[in-house]
């Protein structure tokens, strides 16, 4: 009866704000508002997430942080198929370790005779029992214990699974995030003999951050099979396949799930590292037709000359991660495996460059002059100057963006949602915005400004060094010590 009324209450309160409704408790003495809360924010978070659930009114969620962390429909189901590959018969048997809210247990459920479903807090496993009731899922076991070591074989407690999957936790002490495996809970590099011992097959969930070749190395020979998981254009997580008696060395599969999977298939290729290292990637001769940009999954993977082999398609540089593709079937068949863009769209960033060096030009012929007076433009001040300017850099990329927007036009581009473009739009106000303090930087102290803005490329590019771990030759850093000499000798030239 008290269920009822938490579950009717947050049904009822499923638009309301959380936060008062916990400061007003008081008008609800019988109701748990803490688990009620709770609930309203996880089924919030479950929404276009794990829509089945979001719709069974009849569930509840004790703790948010597990609707956070918990797979998506796409990849629940992902999981279930490779799963059942994996056993490779009819009638098998799975048991997750680290049950959780128990989404992943759920899609097991679907494909698999029997799931034991283990989770160490009481709280999520009372969750569990009740919400799987709810589901019809009458296949599914509970435990309720701490998957450590010395106690797996008391967790199954003859259960005898073919598989044993783990989603360790990725939180240390304090909620801090921990990467290494080791450091994740619970450590499968200390179970996984004792696992063996008692099954062939264990499935790991990982982060999208953990680095591949460094966990397959930890992690042993055992190793058979990578899957990197990408859903609605994010890396979601990473599987690892362990198999007792495997010794082959393992392969990779970038598999990225589109919209409405598993209806549509999953765009994927399989490579193994040593394929990566032998693989010879030509470079395009000529640039035409189409360019085309991995999606996570092949980028995460690593399959850079793979991709170049796999499709047959050239490289449009030897250090770069960008294909061209001359073939217009081709091109619409990538679309699954990431971004294809015409050239022309690639090439808009150095007309746009060439166009600023023009106007930079013309600042030099019209704008910065000794004495303002003697500018050929009309009515033009010192006071005034730049803004004049600004409005002449506006109006030249306003008249720019509607010769792009008829091209496209013409083209029948098709342009989307306006929430779909709003990093572009994000990006526009940005450089709108850099554009007016450039201009007012330049007319105050041209001999601090000029240097700073020369530098930006130069900053980009040892940046992806850092951060997106791009390879740069030892050309590319004298070419780099190159330019930054030179833009300080041009900022010496400005002070004479």
């Amino acid at each position: 009866m008290r269920m009822e009324k938490l579950l009717e209450f947050v049904s009822q309160h499923m638009s309301d704000d959380t936060t008062r409704l916990i400061l007003d408790k008081g008008k609800w003495p019988d109701i748990d508002m803490e688990t009620a809360v709770n609930c309203i924010e996880s089924r919030r978070k479950l929404k276009g997430k794990v829509q089945a659930w979001h719709d069974n009114p009849g569930l509840i969620f004790p703790l948010k942080l597990s609707a956070e962390q918990c797979s998506s429909s796409a990849t629940g189901e992902y999981k279930a198929k490779l799963a059942e590959r994996i056993a490779a018969k009819s009638s098998w048997r799975i048991a997750d370790l680290t049950g959780g809210l128990g989404v992943d247990s759920w899609f097991f459920s679907q494909k698999a005779e029997k799931v034991l479903y283990n989770e160490m807090q009481t709280a999520l496993c009372d969750a569990a029992r009740h919400n799987f009731k709810s589901l019809g899922a009458g296949n599914i076991h509970i435990s309720n214990a701490k998957a450590e070591s010395g106690a797996i074989g008391n967790i199954l407690s003859g259960f005898c699974p073919d598989i044993i999957y783990m989603d360790p936790a990725r939180r240390g002490e304090g909620g801090k995030k921990v990467f290494l495996i080791e450091e994740c809970t619970p450590d499968v590099l200390t179970l996984k003999e004792e696992i063996f011992s008692i099954c062939r097959h264990i499935l790991i969930k990982l982060s999208p951050m953990a680095d591949i070749s460094m966990v397959c190395d930890r992690l042993g020979e055992t190793c058979r099979e990578v899957h990197v998981v990408t859903s609605e254009g994010e890396c979601k997580e990473l599987l690892i396949w362990m198999d007792k008696e495997w010794k082959d060395g393992y392969s990779i599969m970038a598999a990225e799930l589109p919209h409405g999977y598993p209806a549509k298939e999953a765009a994927a290729i399989t490579f193994t590292p040593e394929d990566e290292r032998t693989a010879h990637a030509d470079i395009a001769v000529e640039i035409k037709g189409f360019l085309f940009e991995p999606g996570k999954s092949l980028t995460k993977a690593g399959a850079f000359n793979a991709t170049s082999v796999h499709f047959q398609i050239p490289k449009l540089g030897k250090s770069t991660h960008y294909y061209i593709v001359t073939d217009e079937g081709k091109a619409e068949e990538l679309k699954k495996y990431g971004k294809v863009l015409a050239v022309v769209a690639f090439c808009m960033p150095f007309v746009y460059a060439l166009l600023d060096a023009f106007g930079t030009f013309l600042d030099d012929a019209f704008f910065l002059v000794e004495d303002i007076a003697s500018t050929p433009l009309v009515d033009v001040t010192e006071e005034t100057i730049e803004a004049v300017a600004n409005t002449s850099y506006e109006l030249t990329f306003a008249l720019f963006a509607l010769g792009l927007f008829i091209f496209m036009k013409a083209k029948k581009v098709k342009f989307g949602p306006v929430p779909q473009h709003k990093d572009k739009i994000l990006a526009a106000v940005f450089e709108t915005a850099g554009q007016f303090t450039y201009v007012y930087a330049l007319g105050e102290q041209d001999a601090i400004a000029a240097p700073i803005l020369s530098s930006v490329c130069i900053v980009s590019l040892l940046l992806s060094r850092i951060f997106l771990k791009e390879k740069l030759s030892w050309k590319t850093y004298v070419f780099i010590a190159v330019v930054i000499v030179g833009i300080l000798l041009l900022a010496v030239a400005e002070e004479l």
